[in-house]
C-alpha cells in the first residue's frame, strides 16, 4: 500500500509540474512570444473569465451533489437516519446550485451594466 501511495505521489507531481516547466520558456528572438499561453487581456477579462471557470465548477459540484444525495436515499433502505442525512444534502446541494446561479446572474448583470455606461 506504502509502495501504490509513492508511485501515486511521483505521478500526481509529474503531472502537475512537468507542464509548468516544459512550457514556461521565453524566445528572446520574439519578445511576443510566451510560450506559458498567460492572458493577454485585461485585468477585467481575466477575472471575468476565472469567475465563470469558479462558477462553473460551483455547479458542476452541486450537481455531483444532487447524485450522491440521490444515491443516499436509494441506498437508505428505509433507515430514517439515512433518509434524513439524504434529505439534508439534497437541500445543501439544492442551495448550492441557487447560490451559483444566482452569482452567475449578478456576474453578468453587472458586466452589462458596466458595460452600457462605458467603465470597460
Amino acid at each position: 500500500m506504502r509502495k501504490a501511495k509513492n508511485y501515486f505521489y511521483a505521478l500526481a507531481s509529474l503531472v502537475l509540474f512537468l507542464p509548468a516547466n516544459v512550457s514556461a520558456r521565453w524566445d528572446p528572438n520574439n519578445p511576443d512570444y510566451l510560450a506559458a499561453n498567460l492572458p493577454r487581456g485585461s485585468v477585467y477579462e481575466i477575472v471575468y473569465t476565472f469567475m465563470l471557470w469558479i462558477l462553473g465548477i460551483f455547479g458542476f459540484l452541486g450537481i455531483i451533489g444532487f447524485a450522491i444525495s440521490g444515491i443516499m436515499y436509494l441506498t437508505s433502505a428505509g433507515n430514517e437516519q439515512q433518509v434524513e442525512k439524504a434529505k439534508k444534502a439534497m437541500n445543501y446541494s439544492l442551495i448550492g446550485v441557487v447560490v451559483g446561479l444566482a452569482g452567475l446572474v449578478i456576474l453578468i448583470a453587472v458586466d452589462k451594466l458596466l458595460r452600457q455606461y462605458n467603465y470597460f
